[in-house]
């Protein structure tokens, strides 16, 4: 099986300031964070309710050629005293929030008939309402300046169906739809809202948290027979944080063949 080539950067957020949620460890957020570093932006605040892992993520993020001015700070997305504090942190040392990359969310095997409420309750919190939370606190800020770019990170969960995922795939279909309905009262302020929508994406986290042959199972569905890298990810949401996709928005961009 070929290994995709890692796409080197090409300035696409040259001069952008940029807020993660979620963004330490070795998922999808932090592949975010570099990739965009690599693009060129001005300065970058991380954030993640790990401290330890955020400390990491940070001083990886000050390592590499050419890093931008990098913050972190702790946030609980279910606490919307936290994510007040950390967007008006954002604001006050990026000197304004360019783009918002939701990433945040929370997942777990369930069947429907052995799930708590509170179970439920949670995975809906972190993943959908904590989405709205953020774009809210950061749309309050970019509306005045009338510019931002926002990208949600949704799953093709919200579209296929898989056992044991009710409350995720809810959670993530919530995020498909409240992408397209917020991208439509944004665009009146100049403001662009999208959606990357993954399928499975390899990283070791992953691989601690699946079942034995449960993920290569799912990876040998996907059209090139393999998950993808987390960075392939990220690399989907840099073009949506960029100028090339400057007539999209409420769009859900599948980063997989959509397969059932």
């Amino acid at each position: 099986m070929l290994q995709p080539r890692y796409v080197e950067g090409h300035g696409l957020l040259s001069g952008r300031t940029v807020l993660i949620t979620a963004a330490a460890g070795v998922g999808i957020g932090f592949a975010a964070a570099r990739r965009t570093v690599e693009e060129g932006c001005r300065a970058i605040m991380i954030s993640d309710i790990h401290e330890r892992r955020l400390g990491e993520a940070a001083d990886k993020l000050r390592a590499l050629p050419g890093s931008p001015s990098v913050h972190s700070r702790l946030c609980n997305v279910t606490r919307e005293d936290d994510v007040q504090a950390l967007v008006e942190a954002a604001e006050a040392e990026l000197g304004g929030i360019d783009v918002l990359i939701n990433n945040a969310g929370m997942g777990g095997l369930k069947p429907v008939v052995e799930m708590t409420d509170q179970e439920w309750d949670l995975v809906l919190d972190v993943t959908l309402t904590g989405t709205m939370r953020m774009t809210r606190a950061a749309l309050r800020k970019m509306i005045p300046r009338r510019r931002g770019v926002i990208v949600n990170n949704a799953s093709v969960l919200g579209w296929r169906a898989q056992k044991g995922q009710s409350h995720y795939a809810a959670a993530k279909a919530g995020v498909m739809a409240f992408t397209r309905c917020s991208a439509l009262e944004a665009a009146e302020h100049g403001i662009r809202i999208n959606a990357v929508s993954p399928s499975i994406a390899m990283h070791e986290f992953l691989k601690k948290a699946a079942g034995p042959g449960e993920l290569e199972a799912l990876a040998a569905q996907e059209a090139f027979g393999r998950a993808a890298e987390v960075w392939e990810v990220a690399n989907v949401m840099m073009f949506l944080a960029s100028d090339y996709s400057g007539y999209m928005t409420g769009e859900v961009v599948s980063v997989s063949s959509q397969r059932a």
